[in-house]
C-alpha cells in the first residue's frame, strides 16, 4: 500500500514537470517569463517594433 501512495506521488511530480516543460517550450504568448502574466500580444509588440525604427 506504501508503495502504491509513493508511486502515485512520484507520477504525479513528473506529470507536473512535464507539463511546465511542455509550457516552456511551446509557450505562444510572449511576456516577462516570470509567469505573472503580463505577456502582451504579438501585435502590440509588432507595432512598438515598427515604431523603434
Amino acid at each position: 500500500m506504501q508503495e502504491l501512495i509513493v508511486l502515485l506521488i512520484f507520477v504525479g511530480a513528473l506529470g507536473y514537470l512535464g507539463n511546465r516543460a511542455y509550457q516552456s517550450f511551446f509557450k505562444k504568448e510572449a511576456g516577462c517569463g516570470k509567469g505573472c502574466g503580463c505577456a502582451t500580444d504579438g501585435k502590440a509588440e509588432k507595432a512598438l517594433v515598427k515604431e523603434r525604427l
